[in-house]
């Protein structure tokens, strides 16, 4: 069961990828030509919130189709295992 009607597709979250990537090569130009510093900041808001959106989004993909699939296979152990795959990634510190 889907829970989007539009559920992106890798080729998607790669266009969106490339985006971000030349959001941080702006920031680096902006670095290069000591752009005024407030202005560096917000660009680098921008990038982690873009960053922080595809990163859900995968997430997201994941539970939808590896955590449930995960559940539904019935075995405790496949779902004991991507449950703790799943806490492991969330404790990470970033």
């Amino acid at each position: 069961m889907k829970t989007k009607a539009h559920p992106t597709t890798h080729e998607e979250t790669l266009q969106r990828l490339r985006r971000i990537a030349g959001q941080v090569q702006g920031i680096q130009r902006m670095v290069a030509e000591r752009k005024y510093c407030i202005d560096i900041v917000t660009q680098l808001q921008a990038a982690r919130s873009a960053l922080r959106a595809v990163e859900m989004q995968i997430l997201k993909k994941h539970v939808d189709h590896c955590v449930r699939d995960a559940f539904a296979s019935g075995s405790p152990a496949e779902a004991d295992l991507k449950m703790d795959e799943l806490l492991r990634v969330m404790k990470k510190p970033y």
